[in-house]
């Protein structure tokens, strides 16, 4: 033989490997949906309740442990019993990496009374103008929820910490502050916001 093949033999064409790939890239997909459908609220919540109620980061979380999952979904899909903990283990270790970040890189904290309302591009049908007189009819603590919650994006986390009031305080006076924004809004003309 040496290192001749005979004429009469033939090598079988390597698609077998190729179909494998491509069953075992669709396993993981319905893997994927189905980390979704069945634990992506309850990891979405337990993110948030880690989180201080902050949803939005708590959605970043989950699509972090999905991608992580996603990553180890050959190993992982065999391993039914011990997705759900792996799952709860991720998203933990994940708050506490964005925990530890925080700590090191801490919320900037800008007097509100500085912030240029003006300068807000956010809506450009809504002349900056319009914004700022119907501000101007609100009371302090409204617009000071506006600017820190809407303005600045902080979460109800921070703003809580940065005001020194309660979450739920928090919460409540971004919904009459909007409540009453809108209605001065609707004053000048402006409608559907």
């Amino acid at each position: 033989m040496n290192g001749i093949m005979e004429t009469g033999t033939t090598v079988p064409a390597p698609t077998w490997s190729h179909d494998r790939n491509l069953a075992s890239e669709a396993d993981c997909d319905a893997f994927i949906r189905d980390i979704y459908d069945q634990y992506g609220p309850l990891l979405i919540r337990y993110a948030a309740r880690l989180l201080d109620g902050d949803w939005h980061k708590g959605e970043d979380i989950f699509q972090e442990t999905a991608a992580r999952a996603w990553k180890h979904a050959r190993f992982l899909g065999t391993r039914h019993e011990s997705l759900r903990p792996w799952l709860f283990t991720v998203a933990r270790n994940l708050v506490i990496d964005h925990h530890r970040a925080r700590r090191i890189r801490p919320l900037e904290h800008m007097p509100v009374e500085e912030l240029d309302v003006s300068s807000d591009n956010t809506a450009p049908t809504i002349d900056s103008h319009v914004v700022s007189q119907a501000l101007g009819e609100l009371n302090e603590q409204q617009r000071t929820v506006i600017r820190l919650m809407y303005y600045l994006e902080c979460s109800v986390a921070q703003a809580a910490e940065h005001l020194g009031i309660p979450a739920g305080t928090v919460k409540s006076r971004a919904f009459y502050a909007m409540r009453a924004l809108r209605r001065a809004l609707e004053k000048q003309g402006i409608h559907g916001v």
